[in-house]
């Protein structure tokens, strides 16, 4: 297993400028990891010789970036907008290929839950999508992760996929095994109104990477009075971004769930809401959980996708970093 980090607490200023990509690289160095995840509002209409410089930058430091958050708005009842997100998911998935080489992966999303759009059309629409955006990324050697999302933080709707239902039909939608797979994010799933253990059981055999996160409640919380009327929690001031390790996921469970299944791949910190300390305490929660569960392993294979590639006449995936 290996560690990556995402900036989830410096998004915003690295986005508007404040702090440069190449800052973040560098403070990101300090932490115990081995690669970081950049986000696409970081390298979107750059060009190649920015996605160079980032290279570069990685190489520096003695880091690679194995995953790539995008935010494709392939829900949009509006064809030309679905195009554009289509576009410059495409473009994510060229410059992850130019920054990281082949085996990275890259974040796939449904888009925004707007009212107007039903679940049915909404699902042919996103499925579509990606079964034509994995055609393009297969080509690549990049692998597509869709996220059990709740909410890009420049979206006004929350994730039209968000309720388990819907993203396990769009799941079943998409038959690709080998370049498409889940990326789980545990603390999504409790947003989702889901328990993130009986989540991770229901989708393991197509998880290929992890965010991992953590959400505790604040004083006079409850889960059962934070749901809404679809079943959802969604960002609530009750539910507190904190370490790893401290909330209300059951790691223990997930970890076991994650060792039975064969999954010694890559796993990305987000956190480093409320401080850099925090970050740090949460990525040494997976140094020592890297030491509990995989007797320190930091090779990257994830068993499942390997089985999917054997089905199909192919040798194991080769995993940035790997």
């Amino acid at each position: 297993m290996k560690i990556s980090a995402f900036p989830k607490g410096d998004l915003d200023d690295i986005v508007n400028g404040k702090i440069t990509v190449f800052q973040w690289i560098a403070q990101a160095a300090t932490l115990p990891i081995e690669g970081v995840e950049l986000y696409s509002r970081m390298l979107l209409d750059k060009g190649e010789s920015f996605w160079d410089q980032v290279a570069d930058c990685l190489d520096e430091h003695d880091l690679v970036m194995p995953m790539l958050c995008a935010s494709p708005d392939l829900s949009a009842p509006d064809p030309a907008v679905r195009q554009r997100e289509f576009d410059r998911e495409v473009q994510m998935i060229q410059a992850a290929r130019r920054i990281s080489g082949p085996g990275v992966s890259v974040r796939v999303l449904s888009g925004q839950r707007r009212p107007e759009v039903g679940v049915e059309q909404g699902l042919e629409w996103v499925a579509d999508a990606i079964n034509r955006l994995v055609d393009v990324a297969s080509e690549l050697g990049v692998l597509l992760g869709i996220e059990n999302h709740y909410k890009d933080g420049f979206w006004k709707y929350p994730e039209f996929a968000q309720r388990p239902e819907v993203f396990f039909d769009l799941l079943d939608r998409i038959d690709e095994r080998v370049w498409f797979g889940v990326q789980y994010d545990p603390s999504n799933a409790i947003t989702a109104g889901a328990d993130s253990a009986d989540f991770l059981d229901k989708v393991i055999d197509r998880v290929y990477t992890i965010q991992a996160s953590d959400r505790s409640l604040a004083p006079g919380g409850n889960l059962a009075d934070l749901k809404q009327a679809d079943g959802t929690l969604g960002y609530s001031p009750l539910l507190k971004h904190g370490i790893i390790g401290q909330g209300l996921n059951d790691y223990d469970r997930i970890f076991s769930t994650l060792w039975n299944a064969g999954y010694d791949g890559w796993i990305s910190v987000e956190d480093g809401v409320n401080s850099f300390d925090e970050l740090r305490a949460s990525c040494e929660f997976l140094v020592q959980a890297r030491h509990r569960w995989f007797a320190g392993s930091t090779k990257v294979s994830v068993a499942t996708l390997d089985h999917a590639r054997a089905r199909q006449g192919l040798p194991p995936f080769e995993w940035v970093g790997a």
